[in-house]
């Protein structure tokens, strides 16, 4: 147990059975009245975003989270099996608790695993990886232009947005978080 003054970023709290991951938090004391802890926070689970007023100093539930690197090795079925980096341990992962973190994760990757208990909760990324370009339209001559975009499917089974010029085989930059387009790798 802790209080609401403990509350930080990444902190992560049960509430009604639920664990919540907070994202953003702001301390208030007010001229008048009593101080409070304003949080907005993702339902760890879900991805829910909620914001949420704690009165200062009550106590809340915190719970033990476990991130730890982890590497993935492939994937068996629906779920993926990743390899915990410091004691060689395999570990499968269901479909839906990697969510849209496959699309940017190739074999061989280290990821960061968060688990509670030994369940596991959620995957971080880097917050950019570099694949390669599948397939895309062929760009033309003249389409070096700012501005225009095409799509282009990833080596993972992802689309992006591209710039017109970039063709099939060309390695890019991807940011994690957004699945934007960040620039192209030269080897």
């Amino acid at each position: 147990m802790a209080t609401s003054n403990d509350i930080k970023n990444g902190t992560v709290l049960r509430i009604d059975g639920n664990l919540w991951s907070v994202i953003e938090f702001q301390h208030v004391k007010p001229g008048k009245g009593g101080a409070f802890v304003r949080t907005k926070m993702k339902n760890v689970l879900s991805g829910k975003v909620v914001d949420k007023t704690f009165n200062a100093g009550i106590k809340v539930e915190t719970a033990n989270v476990d991130r730890r690197d982890f590497q993935y090795l492939y994937m068996d079925g629906e779920d993926f099996v990743f390899m915990d980096n410091d004691t060689y341990d395999q570990i499968t992962v269901p479909a839906a608790t990697v969510g849209d973190a496959k699309d940017y994760m190739l074999e061989g990757m280290s990821v960061m695993l968060a688990s509670n208990d030994g369940t596991p909760l959620y995957i971080e990324l880097p917050a950019s990886v570099v694949l390669e370009i599948t397939y895309t339209e062929p760009g033309l001559q003249g389409d070096r232009s700012t501005g225009g975009t095409k799509p282009a499917t990833l080596e993972t089974g992802a689309e992006i947005q591209v710039p017109l010029f970039l063709e099939q085989g060309v390695k890019v930059k991807v940011d994690t978080r957004t699945g934007d387009y960040l620039g192209r790798v030269t080897d």
